[in-house]
């Protein structure tokens, strides 16, 4: 059975999209009320320009929030769980940002750009929005708002070369998370050292729309010496890899999940001076204990075709035991891997742990991670 996606203005398209429809995508999902490629109707293929070669991904929805002005750095503190004090410009953070209930709501990267300026490079969920309000509540002087920014991805272990093709040899320099402010041939942009993957690349953060489509034949055309080919973030890899992704392994509406349980524990700077979001709650929760953590699975069977929605992990009782929220057959390991949240302690009860998917039960056996990069 095939479904299609449809284009409406709830959701707006990319800056690159009509350069993605060209070149072939097959796909679409939606992310931060934008149209984001899914695949380009070869994964597998994707996935071997990703580990072995290089790709380019339309990552326009990982949307920014501008942060500016003289509290700019007030209201950055008091967003996030780490201590920013030691920001520097040039060099990016993994923030969590918590609700009042020391919820998880998203975890972004944040770009300092001057000392009143930042960006916060978003996953899922509407920051702006809840930035905004913060800011207004607390009579910080900010501006808070989205700016002309479309993030572009180049992933792979030969993407360091495509991109010092472009730009020239200092990038190689560039630590990572670390970026620059620069330009290719005219074209305004932020180049960072980063991306969602273990394999190593950079984000092209160009700040005029209405470039989108020539800065996607630029790095068409750097990458193609190299075999570049276009695809999208890649969950098998991300699986593999261990990464942690806001929105498929906990969201606030499914599966809410706090820091300590995600595994983001360590990035949450009860040493700060300043008060931050969810700060109380949070010293609760660190007293009480997480009561799940999020694990890697094992699911025994045939290679799983296809995996929409979490599911319950049960005992074999039936008694609630985890969630799986996302699996996929991996070569690599030659199993079907997943990741999830198992309750603490479930695993020294030594109980077998099953799912029940379509085709009927299946064995799960938790681990404590891949670490595959």
């Amino acid at each position: 059975m095939v479904f299609q996606i449809g284009i409406g203005p709830n959701n707006r398209k990319s800056v690159y999209f009509d350069a993605t429809v060209a070149d072939g995508v097959a796909c679409f999902s939606v992310y931060n009320h934008m149209f984001i490629p899914a695949h380009f109707g070869d994964p597998q293929a994707e996935y071997d320009a990703l580990m072995t070669g290089v790709a380019m991904w339309d990552v326009a929805a990982q949307r920014q929030v501008e942060i500016a002005g003289p509290d700019a750095a007030r209201l950055i503190q008091y967003l996030t769980t780490r201590d920013m004090r030691g920001a520097k410009v040039g060099q990016g953070r993994y923030v969590p940002i918590c609700d009042h209930a020391g919820r998880l709501i998203n975890d972004p990267v944040l770009l300092k750009l001057g000392d009143g300026r930042f960006w916060l490079s978003i996953a899922d969920s509407d920051i702006e929005l809840w930035a905004s309000a913060i800011a207004a509540e607390r009579g910080f002087d900010v501006e808070v708002h989205e700016p002309d920014v479309s993030p572009l991805a180049i992933q792979g272990p030969k993407a360091e070369r495509v991109v010092a093709d472009l730009f020239g040899d200092w990038v190689t320099e560039l630590r990572y998370f670390g970026f620059r402010q620069t330009e290719l041939r005219g074209i305004p942009l932020v180049l960072a050292r980063s991306g969602w993957s273990k394999q190593g690349g950079f984000e092209l953060y160009l700040q005029d729309g209405t470039r989108g489509a020539e800065l996607w034949q630029m790095v068409k055309a750097a990458g193609t010496p190299y075999g570049i080919r276009p695809g999208a973030p890649n969950d098998l890899e991300r699986i593999e890899s261990g990464l942690v992704s806001y929105g498929a392994d906990g969201r606030l509406q499914v599966n809410p999940c706090n820091p300590f349980e995600i595994g983001l524990g360590a990035l949450v700077d009860f040493d700060k001076p300043e008060d931050f979001v969810g700060r109380e709650a949070l010293l609760r929760l660190r007293r009480e204990g997480a009561a799940r953590r999020r694990v890697s699975y094992v699911i025994e069977g045939a290679p799983i075709q296809g995996f929409e929605h979490g599911l319950p992990v049960l005992t074999g009782q039936g008694a609630p035991a985890g969630v799986l929220s996302e699996a996929v057959y991996s070569q690599r390991f030659g199993a079907n891997i997943g990741v999830g949240m198992i309750s603490t302690g479930i695993e020294e009860t030594g109980e077998s742990l099953y799912v029940e998917m379509a085709e009927g039960r299946r064995r799960v056996e938790p681990r404590a991670g891949f670490g595959a990069g």
